[in-house]
């Protein structure tokens, strides 16, 4: 059953970049109750094309992430059309005249949500995949003090430049549509949304994926099926909503900030909570070699990858059973960590 969607108010909001967010909101649900002592917190940013509808499947009754034992609080980013974003944003920052926002402007407002609105100081479990996860490490290196534990999976605290260059690619099938008219359309840019699609799942899973038609588990008959799927999912979004995330994703860094200035490893080691880290072996946007990169600059930082052709989708919901069991176990673990 899905919760109900509540609103945070934050009102104008000076971004990372100098420039104003006017009304800003952030749109979150909460499941389970908030303990007397306020130390079964535990915090789910949303993904890409992620919402706290998708985030729904990442808990639930006898998962480690349970409502029955934890205060669960799923919080929509900037751009995905639930939280202020070009489509729904004041007038003055619609669509093509949205600014560009930050993981770090995103966890700040959360922050102010945590604390202002819900009176919480302490975050048990920050957990997410995905750009979820890239905003897991964001609130380690923001708010240090604060956060006990994090699980990024499939993610990154730093967009690498193989990754930046994919989501170049896609950015330029989506606007070389001529109903784009750079950001201004009057209608949506179909034919944009349909390629921007169509790239998309070329680097969402792996060759051996479709090398060994794991598509037919998905319900897929042959590939053009699975791209067909994919044309329609991407033509539900708003592209300028797309884009404003995009932006936000080729700009990830827990470094380039005021606390910070650009020193990647200084904000790493400066990461204080016990952190598991899950990479999947065939993941074309967040490989483990970066992953290993960062764990080795952390102070209490593991590692561990699963084995698996499904590449980054592997954590989607309902994808790879096995997988949702490797993560739960990892999820239980932080959890159950005495920090007495």
């Amino acid at each position: 059953m899905q919760s109900s969607l509540k609103y945070f108010q934050l009102g104008d909001i000076k971004l990372l970049s100098g420039k104003v967010l006017p009304d800003a909101v952030l749109a979150y649900t909460t499941s389970g109750e908030l303990s007397p002592n306020k130390d079964n917190v535990v915090l789910l940013p949303t993904f890409y094309t992620g919402s706290h509808i998708r985030n729904e499947g990442f808990f639930g009754a006898e998962r480690a992430i349970d409502p029955a034992r934890h205060f669960i609080i799923s919080v929509n980013m900037f751009g995905n059309g639930f939280s202020t974003s070009p489509s729904n944003a004041a007038d003055s920052v619609r669509g093509s005249h949205f600014p560009d926002i930050s993981l770090y402007d995103n966890v700040f407002c959360q922050h102010r949500l945590l604390t202002e609105k819900l009176g919480i100081e302490r975050i048990r479990l920050v957990a997410g995949w995905s750009m979820a996860g890239c905003q897991a490490y964001h609130w380690a290196a923001q708010f240090p003090e604060m956060v006990e534990t994090i699980l990024p999976f499939c993610a990154s605290a730093r967009t690498s430049p193989h990754n930046f260059v994919f989501l170049e690619g896609v950015k330029a099938a989506l606007t070389a549509d001529q109903s784009w008219n750079e950001g201004n359309y009057t209608s949506p840019p179909e034919s944009g949304l349909k390629a921007f699609g169509r790239v998309y799942a070329g680097w969402a899973f792996s060759q051996s994926f479709y090398r060994e038609g794991l598509f037919r588990n998905l319900g897929f008959e042959t590939v053009e099926d699975l791209l067909q799927d994919w044309e329609k999912d991407h033509l539900n979004w708003d592209a300028n909503n797309l884009l404003a995330k995009l932006r936000t994703w080729q700009t990830a860094d827990i470094s380039t900030n005021p606390i910070y200035g650009s020193a990647f490893q200084l904000a790493l080691g400066a990461i204080q909570a016990k952190t598991i880290v899950i990479a999947c072996s065939s993941d074309l946007y967040f490989p483990p070699e970066d992953n290993k990169i960062e764990v080795q600059e952390m102070r209490n930082a593991e590692l561990r990858i699963y084995d698996s052709p499904w590449g980054h989708c592997v954590a989607s919901p309902g994808n790879d059973p096995k997988f949702t069991r490797f993560l739960d176990s990892a999820i239980a673990e932080l959890l159950e960590t005495d920090f007495c």
